[in-house]
């Protein structure tokens, strides 16, 4: 069963359609694109997904077992978060929250979750650092472990390499295909950096009245424009 399907899905606003008819799945090991010009309804559908906003019509299913709570969520980087006053080890443990139920601390397992993901993202020795110290890589970095403590198999990614310099965007794609190529988790990325984005990608969500949505190689032939810089990896 995929972790994630939408079917006929319209959002937007009262009055104000987006887009319409949009139907789209994702499986384990899977890593889907979503693209489109500004006002596509790329931020509403992300809302739509995180369940934050119901969708105009239509219906999205979660995979077996999973909730919402259940959604590893990397925002788009605001002033506010560059000048949250917490330290790495506090933004990285907040991301267990969702799943503490009744208890009022966290637990050892989670405390031990929180380690390891700042050992895999090589944040080791940065935990009493003050998260507005940190470069905007290591920030991106500090809210991906956040995201994966959260994570259980399905990470929402909105703009992850916005606003970072080259080599900390190519180290952030790397670090996304590693998540669902190694762990076989789900990852939704949405991006305007359409030809690096999609060359790090197995599938390809446009977002436009008439959407589409398929595998990467035929949104390249659908796409032709996008093909001679979009190659699959060796």
């Amino acid at each position: 069963m995929p972790l994630l399907e939408c079917d006929h899905l319209a959002l937007g606003y009262p009055g104000l359609l987006l887009t319409a008819d949009l139907s789209f799945s994702l499986e384990g090991g899977q890593c889907l694109c979503i693209l489109g010009a500004n006002g596509s309804g790329k931020s509403t559908l992300v809302r739509t997904l995180l369940h934050l906003q119901p969708p105009l019509r239509g219906h999205i299913r979660l995979g077996e077992g999973l909730k919402p709570s259940d959604i590893g969520y990397l925002p788009q980087q605001t002033n506010v978060q560059r000048d949250f006053p917490a330290t790495v080890w506090e933004v990285v443990l907040s991301g267990c929250i969702g799943h503490m139920g009744l208890r009022p601390f966290f637990s050892r397992p989670q405390k031990d979750l929180a380690r390891r993901q700042l050992h895999r993202l090589g944040l080791d020795g940065l935990e009493g650092r003050s998260f507005r110290e940190l470069s905007g890589g290591q920030r991106q970095r500090v809210l991906l472990a956040r995201a994966l403590c959260a994570a259980r198999r399905l990470l929402l990614l909105d703009e992850p390499v916005a606003g970072l310099d080259p080599a900390a965007q190519e180290d952030m794609y790397h670090l996304t295909q590693s998540l669902y190529q190694e762990d076989g988790m789900g990852v939704i990325m949405v991006s305007h950096d359409v030809h690096e984005s999609v060359r790090h990608a197995t599938h390809v969500l446009h977002m436009s009245p008439t959407p589409f949505w398929g595998t990467r190689e035929q949104y390249q032939t659908r796409f032709p424009q996008s093909s001679t810089v979009c190659q699959k990896e060796s």
